[in-house]
């Protein structure tokens, strides 16, 4: 574990592997702190030869956390996070793997620090300022889970609890049986790791500063698309406007797969990392 002073807060790290392999950053998605990223793909991407590092996002788990509704940062803040922790690594540039909101966070580094960026590998992610027809995007059943949000007593951990684990077993494709022992169990980790639960969806009211649109067509590092058949936050469809408008991209599409990362397919999910990053 490593803590970070940058851009005026602290970012929690943990790095996985041998400093004098290739970094391999993992940037999560939008409320997930660094356990978004299960130990078990973090070793695996070790095993193949990376030096993997994650972190929780600014109001998630040990990083810098503010009051709910108290944030004025925008996505472009946290992608200079992202730097910021390359920084901190000593590190001149660095594979990107992101996931959901950290893919769109992933995008932006490689058109704002090209140099920097080695490759990138995006998970369940949507195109950087997408400008063509409406893509489909959260299930109706996630937007009534939501709506509950207003209602919900963080206080209690049994709520907070029960919340959560239904926002996990509603993002779970078909392709395996919920582990709900399993996710209790790392629920559980998360709301350890905060003085604030709340705060996390903080980051259900950023936006970005800048004009992005169709910027997503610019990206000119190596990118590897995978993406949940099964996907009920940013369906398969998302994945594939990205494939089709990033030149020389490849897209992968997990059959049975939601917006999530399952156990039983981590390794399967790291081979195809160190394969897409090493052609």
């Amino acid at each position: 574990m490593k803590v970070i002073e940058a851009n005026d807060i602290e970012i929690a790290t943990q790095a996985f592997g041998s400093a004098d392999d290739p970094a391999l950053i993992l940037v999560m998605g939008a409320t997930a702190s660094m356990l978004g990223w299960p130990d078990q793909l973090c070793d695996a991407l070790a095993n193949h030869g990376f030096y993997v590092i994650r972190f929780d996002h600014r109001d998630t788990g040990e990083s810098t956390t503010l009051q709910p509704g108290e944030a004025t940062y925008s996505v472009e803040d946290m992608a200079a996070d992202v730097i910021g922790v390359m920084d901190g690594y000593g590190l001149g540039s660095a594979h990107i793997m992101g996931m959901s909101l950290g893919g769109y966070i992933s995008q932006i580094l490689a058109l704002t620090h090209p140099g920097r960026v080695r490759t990138l590998t995006l998970f369940a992610s949507e195109p950087l300022g997408w400008d063509g027809p409406a893509l489909p995007h959260i299930s109706q059943e996630f937007l009534d889970h939501f709506s509950n949000l207003a209602t919900l007593n963080w206080s209690s951990e049994t709520e907070t609890t029960e919340f959560l684990l239904t926002s996990e077993r509603l993002s779970a494709g078909s392709g395996q049986d919920f582990d709900e022992t399993y996710m209790r169990r790392r629920i559980g980790q998360i709301l350890a790791r905060t003085s604030s639960p709340a705060s996390m969806f903080n980051h259900s009211t950023l936006g970005t500063r800048e004009d992005w649109t169709g910027r997503f067509r610019d990206i000119a590092v190596p990118v590897l698309i995978l993406h949940g058949a099964d996907d009920p936050i940013l369906p398969v469809e998302n994945g594939e406007a990205l494939a089709a408008g990033i030149s020389g991209s490849e897209l992968i599409i997990l059959d049975g797969v939601g917006h999530e990362l399952p156990l039983l397919i981590v390794e399967t999910i790291a081979d195809l990392v160190a394969s897409g990053i090493r052609q």
